[in-house]
C-alpha cells in the first residue's frame, strides 16, 4: 500500500517562494505605514529577492545574480521616479526603493562575481 496515494513523481512540488513574496511587500508596507525605514528597506529586500527566485525556480531566468540586477535596475528607476516627483511619506517610500534597490545591485554583482557559473547536467 501506498504512503501517499495518488502522488507520483511527475507532479511538481509546492513551491515556499509566494509565502515570502507576500510576507516581503507586507513588511515593507508596514514600515511605511509605521515609519521604520530599516523594516520598509528589509521588506523590500526580500520582495524582491524572492520574486527572483520564483522566476529562476519557475525558469524564466536562469542565472539569479542576473535577475536580481535587472530587478536591482529596475527598482533604482522606479523608486527615483517616485522620490523625485513626490514628497512626505510617499517620498520615503521610493528612497526606500532607491535604498533596497541599491543593496540588491550590490548583492548581486557580488554574488555573480564569487558564485561560479554552474552547469547544466
Amino acid at each position: 500500500m501506498d504512503e501517499q496515494p495518488g502522488l507520483s513523481d511527475e507532479y511538481r512540488k509546492a513551491s515556499p517562494w509566494p509565502i515570502f513574496v507576500a510576507f516581503g511587500l507586507a513588511i515593507f508596507e508596514v514600515g511605511i505605514v509605521v515609519p521604520l525605514f530599516p523594516v520598509t528597506v528589509g521588506g523590500m529586500l526580500l520582495f524582491v529577492g524572492s520574486t527572483v527566485g520564483v522566476l529562476r525556480e519557475s525558469g524564466y531566468i536562469a542565472n539569479p545574480w542576473k535577475g536580481l540586477i535587472t530587478a536591482a535596475v529596475v527598482s533604482l528607476a522606479v523608486g527615483g521616479a517616485i522620490a523625485y516627483t513626490t514628497s512626505g511619506s510617499i517620498q520615503t517610500r521610493g528612497i526606500a526603493i532607491v535604498v533596497g534597490g541599491a543593496l540588491c545591485l550590490l548583492g548581486g554583482a557580488f554574488g555573480s562575481v564569487w558564485v561560479p557559473e554552474q552547469t547544466n547536467r
